[in-house]
């Protein structure tokens, strides 16, 4: 229940009002998906691939408009709004011993031992001025695992072009995770808290150069991948991104991916296929262990993706 102090703020800041009216609005959105149980969607591990590259939060329109990779492009709905749904709804409670998995989505935690051969887990690379991975250090990772294991699926998850943003125009804006405070789901630092309020500080236009920019950055780093990759490579995303568009069934403007939303700008993601005049031989080996990172490693890496308070 919100107190009268907050009522007060709420009351004397329109802009405070505005984003805790979109903020219920996108829970009252949230609940309504959680109760149709709408859940259609590619299962990803089922689909013909030797390497799938994620890009975290990439929409297909913007995929569509910046990606100059050779390939067949089509779009296909994801099976989560959110990369905790994404992981939950197509790895947890399978095996998949014939794929190695590396990442460095902190929810990867989500996922029990021996689901995959093994799990690569990059959150110690993590970079503590910009608050994420760099692309470089996930292709230099899936060079080195394409090496070591020739005969297993990849599983490539890069963080990009989910914010933090890195690029120049990125790296201007301030927005590196969210700052403590009685309203951080509506004032934080946070990109889309700004948007949400009609921050003064960012607009919408900033984000999307800050946005198109990260994407261009980790599909160069993607095409030099693909060079050392064998076999038959697909690039994808875990889920969308909004930016201001209406939901439904309540009308209120969204940002971000919030979970159990099922509209296209949040779950329709690139589907893009690039063929080779050669297959890998693939086969399963009973999985590896695998260092996991600690509770307090995670759960500051998801705050500075805007996942905690």
């Amino acid at each position: 229940m919100i107190s009268i102090s907050k009522i007060k703020k709420l009351l004397l800041n329109p802009s405070l009002l505005v984003g805790r009216l979109r903020w219920t609005g996108l829970r009252m959105n949230m609940e309504y998906n959680k109760r149709i149980g709408d859940r259609d969607g590619v299962a990803i591990m089922e689909e013909d691939w030797d390497n799938l590259i994620i890009l975290d939060g990439c929409r297909y329109d913007i995929f569509s408009d910046r990606n100059r990779i050779d390939g067949e492009l089509r779009s296909k709905t994801s099976l989560g709004s959110a990369s905790k749904e994404f992981i939950e709804q197509n790895f947890v409670g399978n095996e998949f011993h014939d794929t190695v998995y590396v990442t460095c989505n902190p929810f990867v935690t989500r996922i029990e031992d021996g689901t995959f051969h093994t799990v690569v887990n990059l959150l110690d690379e993590w970079d503590s001025e910009l608050q994420t991975v760099h692309p470089e250090v996930v292709v230099d990772t899936a060079k080195q695992v394409h090496a070591e294991h020739p005969d297993k699926r990849l599983l490539i998850h890069f963080m990009q072009p989910h914010y933090p943003f890195i690029g120049q125009k990125g790296r201007s804006i301030d927005h590196k995770g969210y700052s403590k405070g009685e309203d951080n789901n509506l004032s934080g630092k946070n990109v889309w808290g700004q948007l949400r309020i009609n921050s003064d500080e960012l607009s919408i236009d900033e984000v999307w150069e800050a946005y198109r920019e990260n994407l261009d950055i980790v599909l160069s780093h993607v095409e030099e991948l693909l060079k050392e990759l064998t076999g038959r490579s697909v690039i994808t995303a875990d889920h969308g991104n909004l930016i201001g568009e209406r939901l439904r069934p309540v009308p209120v403007r969204g940002y971000g991916h919030p979970p159990r939303i099922r509209v296209p700008e949040l779950v329709t993601v690139p589907w893009h296929v690039i063929d080779a005049e050669s297959r890998r031989e693939i086969t399963a080996d009973p999985p590896l262990t695998h260092e996991k990172p600690s509770d307090e490693t995670v759960t500051e890496r998801l705050r500075a993706l805007g996942y905690r308070e």
